[in-house]
């Protein structure tokens, strides 16, 4: 039986162009790499990383509809992460969302978390929004860092794609387009040719797609269709296009992705919760405020 959530949203209205207009708005956390408490990636506790997320996407963000977190739960797949993750999101006051990625495991994952298998046994579901649907994806494979998404669940997407007026925003954690960097190139998703004969076949429909995977802040698109990625909630990657083999890591602060969109746009703000320094009011947008005197520059 298809399992289908349909969550209780509430009705979000943008202001645009002095009209009142039904909207949506959704965090997208990934990478969360949660691991044994006190173990470190990269000189961050994932754990710490993603308490500290989550407290500050709800103490700014708590009207949001929503939060997707796009894979790599756990370091290691380790069934103590995932009944660790069931406790730290289980009495939140927005719904949490969940995909898997490479350095999962679905049957360990689904131990914790039955309920999210589709009737193929695949981590899938279909939320219903405010505006249009978001249909979450598992491009989960055995033994490899690269993503799949095999006959059977492009089959399942496409049927869920014909069915949905649209618009539809999708969630996956592998990137369906190689990002120009030859090590992560190898661990994209291996299906990349079919999946996007999918996606431009139902390109009017598709609004976005929003993956993790490569801890870099990313943006493009697949047949018309925009996609983009956050750098991720603990340890941050690196665009190293000279290197061959490794992939790189950086410094770079922790961050979520904030998604606003309406019937007719999408925006998707990069929050950048693990920077430290200062943030300044530099003064009014008013183009009559602007002058030497009052601005801060």
């Amino acid at each position: 039986m298809q399992l289908l959530y349909a969550a209780r949203f509430r009705a979000a209205f943008f202001i645009k162009n002095n009209h009142l207009e039904e909207a949506v708005k959704l965090l997208q956390f990934t990478d969360i790499h949660l691991t044994r408490p006190g173990d470190t990636i990269g000189g961050r506790e994932p754990n710490d990383n993603f308490r500290k997320a989550l407290d500050h996407a709800l103490t700014h963000h708590s009207d949001a509809d929503g939060l997707v977190i796009t894979g790599d739960l756990s370091d290691w797949g380790d069934r103590e992460d995932y009944q660790r993750l069931k406790e730290m999101i289980s009495d939140l006051s927005i719904p949490v969302h969940l995909c898997i990625g490479n350095h999962d495991e679905r049957d360990t994952f689904l131990s914790v978390f039955p309920e999210l298998a589709d009737e193929n046994g695949f981590v899938q579901s279909v939320l219903e929004l405010p505006v249009g649907q978001a249909i979450l994806l598992d491009t989960w494979g055995p033994d490899t860092h690269a993503g799949f998404f095999c006959d059977v669940r492009r089959q399942w997407l496409d049927d869920r794609l014909s069915s949905s007026a649209g618009p539809v925003f999708v969630f996956m954690h592998h990137n369906p387009v190689p990002i120009g960097i030859a090590p992560m190139d190898k661990i994209m998703l291996q299906d990349a040719q079919e999946f996007g004969a999918l996606v431009k076949k139902h390109a009017s429909k598709i609004r976005h797609i929003f993956h993790g995977h490569c801890h870099l802040l990313l943006s493009g698109s697949l047949h018309g269709v925009p996609f983009s990625a956050p750098r991720g909630t603990n340890h941050a990657g690196w665009p190293d296009f000279g290197s061959e083999h490794n992939l790189s890591a950086s410094d770079l602060p922790e961050s979520y992705a904030v998604v606003l969109a309406d019937e007719t746009s999408v925006m998707v703000h990069l929050v950048e919760y693990g920077y430290q320094g200062e943030i300044r009011r530099e003064g009014s947008p008013d183009y009559a405020d602007w002058n030497r005197l009052t601005m801060v520059r």
